[in-house]
């Protein structure tokens, strides 16, 4: 019991841990994405910038202006935009305060840039001051020299290429960048939503599972412990014999059964166990046979999955006036168990009589087998034969 106990706790420690481990992984994915995201974007002024000699610190700087409002902006649009508005079915206001705050960003970022603009770049000369500089050189070759070093005036409707300006440039980050942002923040939360959907799964299974053992086990103790009740008055020795190996079962059903799985040994061990308790219930006329091989595989099957059907056979394929049998087999392959229970059938309605015992064993075989194993169920006038075939 101790060790059973010990067992359980440290599994279910174990899976505590991983489930921790998995959580603490899914929290700082998000958060290393966004910081190297942007570590990357404040430094590619300083990888991409072309420099012939050293650093051009004002036009870094200039970049790195433009970066703070695309960051006051991500942060506003990630902890107050995305979950107040967003996450609260508020589109329509969610999609107007990112246009307003685009265009605020952008005005302002224009604003900047023009003011900083205006107060480095001197004014351009007069063209008037120009000309009559102009007149002062008689020579001709002096005059056409000068006129040279003068910036000629753009000619109307002719495109000049040039830089693409800070406030376009600003306006077409920030869509880009939230975008980004909602898409991230969407993906982690249907993954959450997912895991959590897997778990809830994974617990109303296994809740499930817990539900059709506990079903089994008070209704096998009330019929082996009738049958313990009988032999008193017979034979008190039998009796304490039979009381022994209810204590094995009991150990079994209380403790072994709350594993996932259990050695085919253990569970071959309580098939024996609890035919030898029938036995004493019965005359001669009933014959019991069980054909098990003396070679177990050492593997493990989902605990008490025979249970129900031994119950249903001994429950309704036995008759104190007639004739009765009982023949149970078992069989392995490489890689299947073949379980057959074979009964004398006196009762027309064996499979709906038997209450929760088969329709228990196919939720039970639903649940963890899907659709990889076989229960075939034929039914004659005189015989009642279930045949069971599951994976090893």
């Amino acid at each position: 019991m101790n060790s059973v106990s010990s067992k359980n706790s440290t599994e279910y420690m174990s899976d505590n841990y991983k489930n921790k481990g998995f959580l603490k992984r899914k929290d700082l994915f998000e958060p290393v994405i966004i910081l190297a995201f942007w570590v990357v974007l404040f430094a590619s002024p300083l990888l991409f910038g072309q420099f012939e000699e050293e650093i051009n610190w004002v036009h870094v700087f200039d970049i790195w202006r433009n970066h703070v409002a695309l960051l006051a902006l991500f942060l506003v649009h990630r902890f107050l935009l995305m979950p107040l508005l967003f996450f609260k079915g508020k589109k329509a206001a969610y999609f107007s305060a990112i246009f307003i705050l685009i265009l605020v960003g952008t005005f302002v970022i224009y604003s900047i840039n023009d003011r900083v603009n205006s107060q480095v770049l001197p004014p351009p000369p007069p063209h008037d001051r120009i000309e009559r500089k102009m007149d002062r050189f008689t020579d001709k070759r002096e005059r056409d020299t000068f006129e040279g070093q003068v910036p000629r005036p753009i000619p109307k409707g002719r495109n000049s290429q040039g830089p693409i300006p800070a406030y376009a440039n600003f306006l077409m980050l920030s869509i880009l960048l939230l975008g980004f942002d909602a898409g991230l923040q969407l993906s982690m939360r249907w993954a959450s939503l997912e895991q959590e959907k897997i778990k809830l799964q994974k617990e109303n299974v296994e809740n499930q599972l817990a539900f059709l053992r506990n079903q089994v086990s008070p209704h096998f103790f009330m019929n082996t412990l009738n049958n313990i009740h009988a032999l008193v008055d017979i034979d008190s020795e039998e009796a304490k014999l039979s009381i022994i190996k209810l204590s094995y079962l009991m150990r079994h059903l209380l403790y072994d059964s709350e594993e996932k799985v259990t050695p085919i040994t253990k569970e071959v061990e309580f098939i024996k166990s609890y035919i030898e308790l029938m036995r004493l219930r019965f005359t001669d006329k009933v014959v019991i046979k069980v054909d098990i091989p003396q070679s177990i595989p050492k593997k493990s099957i989902p605990p008490l999955l025979f249970t129900s059907l031994l119950e249903n056979a001994f429950k309704h394929g036995i008759s104190y006036d007639k004739e009765s049998f009982i023949h149970i087999v078992m069989s392995f392959t490489e890689d299947q168990l073949q379980f057959r229970v074979e009964n004398s059938n006196h009762s027309k309605k064996a499979e709906g009589s038997s209450g929760i015992g088969i329709e228990n064993i196919r939720k039970r075989l639903d649940l963890l087998y899907k659709k990889d194993y076989d229960l075939a169920i034929t039914e004659t006038d005189d015989k009642y034969v279930i045949n069971l075939n599951i994976p090893l």
